[in-house]
């Protein structure tokens, strides 16, 4: 089964979604059995973000060819970092790249796990079930930001940085699969979804060792390789089972000195 959110009529609505339409449900899947409450077009759809997480975890070097890239340091166990949810967007929706950003500009295709139940010091086989269902994240990064500040608070996070969609897939073996992204067409990365060094069912278990998962919450999985992003690009981030992401790339607008004294 597949889910979404979208907006109709002016206010965030989850759905179904099918061959040519999306359902409108009454509330959200993860919570219930919602019903049908009427239809949209799929290609007429304002895509959101599949869900507004609790928590978003995000799972940083966690690819041994990222890691080799970066010159790192292996990962001994699973750990996690946060991003913030106001970077979040949907399919569909445009990536702006801030007009003070100068240098790389890349995007990340990452696995997603969306947490479907309370979880704290799950097993294995507990952080197996827990999955509601998996969708595909962008991890846009300002690597200059990166760089120049003490944590990750605007280079990865700022406005529309994280598309997430285009909707949750419940029925997929999701490390199964191969995650390929693509800038105006072009393959520009490909690799083996499941090469991870800690798997997501991994990062559950010493999550919850610490910290109580939600219904909702969200797990990135990091990703192999990176990918130069420039205004006017579109990028399409696959992986198969699941869907395409696609978005657009543009820049933003200078501020003007009458808007930054307003």
């Amino acid at each position: 089964m597949r889910y979404t959110r979208v907006s109709a009529d002016g206010r965030a609505v989850w759905g179904r979604v099918a061959e040519q339409d999306i359902e409108l449900l009454s509330g959200s899947p993860i919570d219930g059995d919602p019903s049908v409450t009427g239809t949209v077009p799929r290609a007429t759809a304002t895509w959101l973000p599949v869900v507004v997480p609790p928590v978003f975890y995000a799972v940083g070097m966690n690819y041994r060819r990222h890691i080799e890239h970066a010159r790192a340091e292996m990962p001994a166990r699973p750990e996690v970092g946060y991003r913030a949810n106001n970077a979040l967007t949907g399919h569909g929706q445009p990536i702006v790249r801030p007009a003070g950003v100068e240098g790389r500009f890349e995007a990340e295709p990452e696995l997603v796990a969306v947490i479907g139940r309370t979880l704290r010091h799950a097993t294995q086989e507990e952080a197996r079930a827990s999955v509601f269902g998996w969708t595909i994240g962008n991890d846009v990064s300002a690597r200059t930001w990166q760089h120049q500040d003490r944590t990750f608070w605007r280079s990865k996070n700022s406005d529309t940085f994280k598309p997430m969609g285009p909707w949750i897939e419940t029925d997929v073996d999701a490390l199964a699969q191969t995650t390929t992204l693509r800038v105006n067409g072009e393959v520009r990365v490909s690799f083996a979804t499941g090469d991870m060094v800690f798997d997501p069912f991994d990062h559950i278990v010493e999550i919850t060792r610490h910290i109580t998962m939600h219904p909702g919450d969200v797990l990135w999985m990091g990703a192999e390789s990176t990918c130069q992003l420039e205004p006017g690009d579109t990028v399409d981030i696959e992986i198969s089972g699941i869907g395409v992401l696609s978005n657009p790339v543009q820049g933003e607008a200078p501020v003007t000195e009458r808007q930054q004294q307003s």
